[in-house]
């Protein structure tokens, strides 16, 4: 399954903002999906992207599914949130591959 951030806004700004985007995806995209289903969190269309916000979504989902991948992550605000999230959240990334719980994701 493919989460398309740029549904929520291209500036993810805010915990209530977060917070209100993950209540949307439990009720409505990941509800009835198994938690061993690979996802991807795609990034494309975001210009901003705080950490507050991803600790409402990013942090929530990589808790609820061990298989997450991050994609189109280049933009520099997206890279630092990511950053932000490991040192804080357990959430990691390496060689330009973004991924969540530390599980490697092919594709």
């Amino acid at each position: 399954m493919i989460i398309e951030l740029k549904k929520f806004g291209d500036l993810l700004i805010s915990r209530p903002a977060g917070r209100e985007a993950f209540l949307a995806l439990s009720a409505y995209v990941i509800r009835d999906i198994d938690s061993a289903e690979p996802i991807e969190i795609d990034f494309s269309g975001v210009k901003v992207l705080t950490p507050s916000w991803a600790d409402e979504v990013i942090t929530k989902l990589a808790e609820r599914f061990p298989n997450i991948r991050f994609s189109n992550t280049a933009n520099a605000s997206v890279q630092a949130t990511l950053e932000t999230l490991r040192e804080y959240s357990g959430v990691s990334y390496s060689n330009g591959t973004t991924l969540a719980t530390g599980k490697v994701v092919a594709g």
